[in-house]
Parts: structure tokens; C-alpha cells; sequence
């Protein structure tokens, strides 16, 4: 007779039965919550992109497909001088960012663990951790005392505000970059007599570049859109894209805006597919 031995099954019968991995998609009512998020995210943005097409000056009632309002702001000389404006401030902040950001990251994983690491730690990440409309405050009344004791009120004042503000979204990717990049390589240069500055140059740098690349663009794009800072401390006649688009929202809304926020979405779009594609390279 074919069969198990006696007593299998009840020793099967023991042993403890395997379960599936938990898997958020098997929850009840998953896949409707995720629907449901994205038309509420993607929804109003695919009705601003395809309102900025049309000809009419209605944001509710379509009439006939146009360029009208992208040529009226690509010839807007307030645009072009907030756009330049904006393009200069975020890639000066996002870079000096970047490079602060980068020093602080080697600092904090290359050495050995001191007394006051979490505080550097907390104090990098302040802005974080803060509501942004109070350091627009504190960066108004500090930047005020300097603009009356000097009487320079230039556009320094707005690149050190950004600079400040983006440096913690630029640390922590390279910081993340960094903590997982195998120390080995920098060993094996440090004992073959390779200078901290040439190993760092020849070592580290090549593979934490997608971390310093990652960390730059976080910074430019949080430069770019940033409204609160920007409308505490910038002076008469620094307007940004964005305040410029504020402001022309509190005067009359037009399907110019709409324009001007599709070529910044298209934009922002373009530099997330560059970059993904030069680190899929790298890797």
C-alpha cells in the first residue's frame, strides 16, 4: 500500500504553514485609494496644461486651440527678466548649496562619531524641520538690520536666503549616497599612498557624483518655485517667476499663467529624465 508512513500526517499536520510576504497590494481597497490619488494629483494638472492652449481668456469655457498665450509671455519683457532673474538665483544657490551640502555629508560620515554629531546633524536640517514662513521671517528681520546698517539691497541677500534653505535638501541625498559607498576603495587608495584630496578626487568623487548630481537638482528645483522666502526677502524690482505669477494671480488669472506653468513643468520634467538617464549610464 502506497501512502505516507505512519504518523506523517500528524507531523505535517505540525509543522507551521508558510505564508505569503505581506504585500500592500493585496490590502482591501488598495488599488481604488491609489486611483483615486492620482486623479486627484495629475487631474488639475492635466487641465492647467491643456487650458494653456486655449485661445480664449476663460479658464472654464474652451474655444479653439492656440499658441496665443505662450508667444504673449515668451514676449513678456517682465517674464523674461523674472525667468532670468529666477535661473540666475537657483543655479548660483543650488551650487553653493550643493558644494556646502557636500562638505558637510564628509564630515559627518567619514569621521569617526564625536559629541555634537546629532546637533550638526539637527542644525543642517533646520529648515526642514521648521516651517518655511518661519525662516522667511527670521531671514527678513536679519537681513533688514544688515540692508539698514550697509544700504546695499541687492540680490545677494536673495541667493544667501535660498542657499540657506536649500543646503538640507541637497545634503541628504549625498549623505544617503555616502553612508552607502563601501569605504574599501578609499582604504585600498589611502594604503597605495594616495593624498586624502587624491583619493577623494579619484575615489569618492566619481561614486558619489550621482549623490552630488541628485542633491543639485533637488536644490535648483526647491530654488526655483520658492515663493515664501522669496516674497519676505527680496527688495523692489527682484521679482522671481514664481512671485511674478503670485502677483499676476492676485490682479486677474489668465491662461498666460497657465502657459508659464507648463513650460516649468515641462522644464522640471526634461531635467528628472537627463538626469535619470546619465545615472542608469553611470550605473
Amino acid at each position: 500500500m502506497c501512502g505516507f508512513p505512519v504518523g506523517s500526517a500528524s507531523i505535517m499536520a505540525d509543522l507551521p504553514i508558510p505564508r505569503r510576504p505581506f504585500s500592500v497590494k493585496r490590502v482591501p481597497g488598495f488599488t481604488t485609494l491609489a486611483l483615486v490619488t492620482y486623479v486627484v494629483l495629475y487631474a488639475p494638472i492635466i487641465i492647467l496644461i491643456v487650458f494653456s492652449f486655449n485661445e480664449g481668456t476663460s479658464l472654464a469655457i474652451w474655444e479653439r486651440t492656440s499658441l496665443k498665450w505662450y508667444a504673449l509671455a515668451w514676449k513678456n519683457d517682465a517674464v523674461q527678466e523674472a525667468a532670468i532673474r529666477s535661473l540666475v538665483i537657483a543655479t548660483i544657490a543650488a551650487s553653493v548649496a550643493t558644494t556646502i551640502a557636500t562638505m558637510a555629508a564628509l564630515a559627518t560620515t567619514r569621521k569617526k562619531p564625536f559629541r555634537g554629531m546629532t546637533g550638526i546633524y539637527a542644525l543642517i536640517n533646520q529648515p526642514l524641520m521648521v516651517p518655511e514662513i518661519v525662516t522667511a521671517v527670521a531671514l527678513l528681520i536679519f537681513f533688514a538690520m544688515i540692508k539698514v546698517a550697509t544700504g546695499y539691497t541687492g540680490i545677494v541677500f536673495l541667493i544667501a536666503a535660498h542657499t540657506a534653505f536649500c543646503t538640507p535638501f541637497a545634503y541628504l541625498p549625498i549623505r544617503a549616497r555616502l553612508e552607502s559607498m563601501d569605504l574599501s576603495l578609499e582604504t585600498a587608495a589611502a594604503d597605495l599612498y594616495a593624498t586624502p584630496w587624491r583619493a577623494f578626487r579619484r575615489v569618492t568623487l566619481p561614486l558619489l557624483w550621482p549623490g552630488v548630481i541628485a542633491g543639485l537638482m533637488l536644490a535648483f528645483v526647491i530654488s526655483l518655485d520658492d515663493v515664501v522666502i522669496t516674497e519676505f526677502v527680496k527688495s523692489a524690482g527682484q521679482e522671481t517667476l514664481p512671485t511674478y505669477m503670485l502677483g499676476q494671480l492676485r490682479r486677474v488669472v489668465t491662461p498666460e499663467v497657465n502657459a508659464i506653468s507648463t513650460a516649468l513643468l515641462v522644464a522640471g520634467v526634461v531635467l528628472v529624465t537627463l538626469f535619470f538617464l546619465l545615472n542608469r549610464r553611470r550605473v
